[in-house]
C-alpha cells in the first residue's frame, strides 16, 4: 500500500532492465524517480537536486556504490541510502551500515517490501530535517495576534481578515506606519489552515540587499566569505506556514524578480547553491507606500504588483478611529502595568482622545509605556503624558490664528519639560534630545532661546546672575 507521499528517489542501478522496472513501478506508486546507471552520474545528480532516498547498487562501472554512499553522506542534508546487491556478504553489509546506510537489500526484492523500507527511510530523513528547522526557528519568536477592536472600521477589517484567512491567496496589507500591519498578518495566519505552521516575518527596509537575499533564501557553505556552513533561509523556516514580508516596497528590483519566481513556482536556490529547494509557503506582504506610484516610477515591478495583491486590506489610521483609543489604552496598561496595576485618569484620557496620533497605534503604546515609568502613583495623570500631547490643541489653535491660545504659557510648558528631562538625564544632551524626540542641534538652539544652563532653575529670569552662554 502506498503512503500517498511523493518521495524524491535516486536510483543508481547498472542493470538497465532492472533499473527501468524499479523506475516504472515506484513512479506508478506516486514517487518522483531519477534513474542513473553509473556511480559518477549518481554523484552528479545528487549535487544538482535534493533527494529524500537513494537506492544504490554496490557493483557499478567505475566507482562502487559504497564510494557513492561515502560521497552522499558528506552532504549537508544527505538522502537516506539503501544499498542493493545481488551478492550479499556480511562484510559488505557491515561496511555499508558503518558508512551510514539506512538498510541493506538483496536483489531481487518484492516491490511492496522495497517501498515499505523506502517509506521508513523517508520518515527518518523528515524527522532529521524537522529537528534542524525547529532548532533554527528558536531564534524567531512566533507572536500571537493581539488586536483590540471597538470601531466599526476595524470590525470591517477583521471581518475581511477572517474571510481571506481560509484561502491560500497572497494578501497585501496597506496602511500608515504603526497601524498594526504585522498584527493583521499574524491574525490571518492564526485563522488559516496553516496555524500550526510557523509565522516568520522580515522587514525588507531594515536589511541591506545582499543580506536580505541570504536571509530569505539561505546560503551554501562557501557561498561568500564567512559562510562556513549552510544556513537555512526564512523561506525554508516558513515551510508549511506563512512568510510576512514587511515594507515590500523597499525591496530592490533584483530581489523582486527572484521573489516573483518563488511565488510562481514555490521553489528557489540558496545563495551559492545549485540544488532547487521546494517549499510550501503562504505569503503576506505589507507596505506604507503607494505601490501603484512606485510602479509608475519604475521602483516596483508591475508583474509582482499584480501577483501580490490578490486581496488588499487597508488599515485605517488611529486618527480615523478615535473610539478605539480607550480600549487600546486599557489593553496596553494591562500589559505594561503587569495585570492591571495601573489605571488612567479622565483628564489624561481626554488628552489621549484629543491627540492626532501621527505614529498611530505604535505611538500610543510607546506613550503608555513611558507614562507608566514616569507616573508617581498607580493612576496616570495628564502631567505624566508627553508635553506635545498636552499642548496639541493649543498648538493647533496657535497655528490657526486662534487669539485665545496662550503662547506664553506654551513656551513656559516647553521650557519646563526641557529642563525636567535634562535634570533626569544629568544634563546629558544626547539622551535628553532622544527622550524629547528632537535633534541635539535643535535642543541646543532651544537651550539658547530659553536661556537654560545647568546652573539655572525653573522660573529664573534670563537676566539672572547665574546665566551663562555655556551649555
Amino acid at each position: 500500500m502506498s503512503s500517498n507521499v511523493s518521495i524524491r528517489l535516486l536510483i543508481a542501478e547498472d542493470e538497465k532492465n532492472l533499473g527501468l522496472v524499479l523506475q516504472r513501478e515506484l513512479s506508478r506508486l506516486g514517487h518522483d524517480v531519477t534513474l542513473v546507471h553509473e556511480a559518477e552520474a549518481a554523484i552528479a545528480a545528487a549535487r544538482e537536486a535534493e533527494f529524500d532516498v537513494a537506492l544504490l547498487d554496490i557493483m557499478m562501472p567505475g566507482r562502487s556504490g559504497l564510494e557513492v554512499l561515502r560521497e552522499l553522506r558528506q552532504q549537508e542534508q544527505p538522502p537516506e541510502v539503501l544499498m542493493m546487491t545481488g551478492h550479499a556478504t556480511v562484510e559488505t553489509a557491515l561496511q555499508a551500515m558503518k558508512l551510514g546506510a539506512y538498510d541493506y537489500l538483496t536483489k531481487p526484492c518484492h516491490i511492496r517490501e522495497l517501498e515499505a523500507i523506502i517509506n521508513k527511510a523517508h520518515e527518518k530523513r523528515q524527522l532529521r530535517r524537522e529537528n534542524l528547522i525547529l532548532q533554527s526557528r528558536l531564534t524567531y519568536k512566533e507572536k500571537a495576534p493581539d488586536i483590540v477592536v471597538s470601531s466599526q472600521k476595524m470590525q470591517d477589517v477583521m471581518s475581511l481578515v477572517r474571510k481571506v484567512a481560509s484561502s491560500n491567496a497572497m494578501v497585501l496589507v496597506t496602511g500608515d506606519s504603526g497601524t498594526g500591519k504585522e498584527l493583521v498578518a499574524n491574525t490571518i495566519h492564526c485563522f488559516s489552515q496553516r496555524q500550526n505552521g510557523s509565522f516568520i516575518d522580515i522587514s525588507c527596509a531594515a536589511i541591506q540587499e545582499t543580506l536580505l537575499e541570504s536571509e530569505l533564501f539561505g546560503y551554501e557553505a562557501g557561498a561568500f566569505t564567512g559562510a562556513r556552513k549552510r544556513k537555512l533561509g526564512l523561506l525554508e523556516l516558513a515551510n508549511g506556514g506563512t512568510l510576512f514580508l514587511d515594507e515590500i516596497g523597499e525591496m530592490s528590483l533584483t530581489l523582486q524578480a527572484k521573489l516573483l519566481r518563488v511565488l510562481e513556482n514555490q521553489s528557489f536556490y540558496r545563495v551559492g547553491g545549485t540544488k532547487k529547494v521546494d517549499v510550501d509557503v503562504r505569503f503576506i506582504a505589507a507596505t506604507n507606500r503607494d505601490l501603484n506610484q512606485y510602479v509608475g516610477e519604475g521602483k516596483f515591478r508591475s508583474d509582482l504588483m499584480f501577483r501580490i495583491n490578490n486581496f488588499t486590506i487597508k488599515l485605517p489610521s488611529l486618527k480615523e478611529r478615535p473610539e478605539d483609543i480607550p480600549a487600546m489604552t486599557e489593553h496596553f496598561l494591562a500589559r505594561v502595568g503587569k495585570g492591571g496595576a495601573f489605571r488612567i485618569s479622565e483628564e489624561a484620557m481626554e488628552v489621549l482622545k484629543n491627540y492626532d496620533w501621527p505614529g498611530n497605534v505604535r505611538e500610543l503604546r510607546n506613550v503608555i509605556e513611558r507614562a507608566v515609568i514616569l507616573a508617581s502613583s498607580d493612576e496616570i495623570q495628564a502631567e505624566d503624558l508627553p508635553l506635545e500631547l498636552r499642548t496639541y490643541r493649543l498648538l493647533a489653535a496657535t497655528s490657526s490664528g486662534d487669539s485665545e491660545a496662550n503662547t506664553g504659557s506654551l513656551d513656559e510648558l516647553r521650557r519646563k519639560q526641557i529642563l525636567s528631562v535634562l535634570e533626569q538625564t544629568g544634563w546629558h544632551q544626547g539622551k535628553a534630545s532622544e527622550i524629547l524626540g528632537i535633534s541635539p542641534s535643535t535642543l541646543y538652539r532651544q537651550l539658547k532661546a530659553y536661556g537654560l544652563t545647568r546652573s539655572r532653575r525653573i522660573g529664573e529670569s534670563n537676566s539672572g546672575s547665574l546665566f551663562s552662554d555655556q551649555v
